[in-house]
């Protein structure tokens, strides 16, 4: 069973960075499909980032565009990087990693088109 684990969560000033990390404990012989996923409290959850099977492709929510980058350690997707950069209050919630062996050349918005989760790392950004 495909285990993902966040890391670097934490507190944050309005205007500064964090750098999330998600690391898959299984390496298969293709590559994962990753995406980013946040959840506030009271509300559903959102599409934060995702990087398709071939890395060939990023996509990012709307309210994260131009703030956010998503990148990869390696070509298997085994490791997933989060910068979060111009942090606003707004971006506080607990934010998950989660991961497909699906091959696609999309990358895939909705949280039913993964089959792994990790438990979550929370964020809070203070005004």
């Amino acid at each position: 069973q495909v285990q993902l684990v966040e890391s670097g969560g934490g507190l944050a000033q309005a205007g500064g960075s964090l750098r999330l990390s998600c690391a898959a404990s299984e390496h298969p012989y293709s590559p994962y499909a990753v995406g980013w996923f946040r959840q506030a409290p009271g509300k559903e959850r959102e599409f934060v980032s995702g990087i398709s099977s071939d890395g060939r492709r990023l996509a990012y929510g709307d309210s994260v565009k131009g703030r956010f980058t998503i990148s990869s350690a390696n070509t298997k997707n085994t490791v997933i990087y989060l910068q979060m950069n111009i942090l606003e209050p707004e971006d506080t919630a607990v934010y998950y990693c989660a991961a497909t062996l699906s091959q696609s050349r999309a990358v895939a918005r909705s949280d039913l088109s993964y089959d792994y989760w990790g438990p979550g790392t929370q964020v809070t950004v203070s005004s």
